[in-house]
């Protein structure tokens, strides 16, 4: 067995149908008495009879890839509320924008996720400025508290429960390849793709089953977990350029790349994307992601969000100047080819094909 370093993350996970009722003792057992909400209004209202008087305030504006005036806006809001710790509730654009909070302001993070973001179970932060999204790592923005509900995900419609549920899938697959994977990493993300694989079509078809949901939201907490310690590589970072420069939908990027994300890496990580094929029950990992984005009803390519063809010279250019060269190097030419197919949205090919 080869090397390896593990970095057990600091944290604490509140599972199960119910578990949100329990909001108002998690933030007593931080010694917190005046939280700032983060996170749309619909989403805060249970939330905040919740917690009740431990309230200071609501900071109900979020938006996807972080943008930096709204960081600077809810920084400001915590300050002036003299705020001892944040609840954010929603997915990763909530969570994030607690985070950027937190990273300015040493303040403790209640994350009570409803989506499959798996953003809650990580360290790493994103801002976006000027058509960039910068992303760091920081023990600060690490939620001390995550509480997992599966019944505040049965309101999710479909059309978000696939593309939501193919980012938590991608954040295990990068898992096995990332700089930081280990075997507990590993462990974690092949158990986090059989958990998604079960639950999202379930959760898709018929919304309201608890079952589903919970089978989801065990894999979206895996995924998270694994993702925190091995890091990111190629996938995630041609994403958040995407995400930065374009504006895209954050989930949906993820579905329609991981795929050929994929098919790219196979070559050089042959036995872990037959883990993962393993895991989805498919003959090949790419086309196994790619046929479980279609049951899901997920975005089949980046035309479908928007992103211009005329584009994709530019979208080439900014990836192969941020992209690291690793499990395998990618050329400029590679990665414009690697985001046609993906814009495209055609099935991919088999790895050795």
């Amino acid at each position: 067995m080869r090397s390896f370093t593990y970095d057990a993350l600091p944290g604490r996970v509140v599972f199960g149908t119910g578990a949100a009722d329990r909001l108002g003792e998690e933030v007593d057992r931080l010694g917190a008495s005046r939280v700032l909400l983060v996170g749309s209004k619909r989403a805060l209202e249970g939330p905040a009879e919740r917690l009740g008087g431990r309230v200071a305030g609501s900071f109900a504006e979020v938006r996807q890839h972080v943008p930096a005036a709204l960081a600077q806006a809810a920084r400001e809001l915590a300050r002036e509320l003299a705020a001892d710790c944040l609840v954010a509730v929603g997915g990763g654009s909530a969570t994030g924008l607690a985070k950027a909070v937190a990273l300015a302001h040493t303040v403790p993070i209640v994350a009570v996720p409803t989506n499959y973001a798996g953003s809650e179970m990580t360290p790493i932060w994103g801002i976006t400025s000027d058509g960039r999204k910068q992303t760091g790592r920081d023990p600060r923005v690490l939620p001390a508290v995550v509480v997992y509900d599966p019944a505040l995900t049965v309101s999710l419609p479909a059309a978000l429960t696939g593309p939501s549920g193919m980012n938590a899938l991608a954040h295990c697959v990068e898992a096995l390849y990332a700089p930081g994977t280990n075997p507990a990493t590993a462990a974690l993300a092949v158990e986090g793709v059989g958990a998604l694989a079960r639950g999202l079509p379930q959760a898709v078809a018929a919304p309201e089953d608890l079952r589903g949901r919970e089978d989801a939201l065990l894999g979206a907490w895996l995924a998270g977990a694994a993702l925190a310690v091995a890091g990111t590589a190629v996938h995630h970072q041609v994403c958040h350029t995407l995400g930065g420069a374009f504006g895209l939908d954050h989930a949906g990027t993820h579905a329609a790349v991981l795929p050929h994300a994929v098919r790219f890496v196979s070559a050089a990580v042959p036995d872990e994307m037959a883990r993962v094929a393993g895991a989805l029950g498919a003959a090949d990992a790419a086309s196994g992601c790619y046929d479980l984005a279609r049951r899901l009803g997920a975005p089949a390519g980046l035309r479908e969000l928007g992103l211009d063809e005329a584009d994709l010279d530019r979208a080439a250019e900014l990836c192969a100047a941020r992209v690291a060269q690793a499990p395998r190097r990618a050329s400029r030419e590679e990665l414009r080819a690697l985001l046609a197919d993906a814009w495209a949205g055609a099935r991919p090919a088999a790895a050795g094909s």
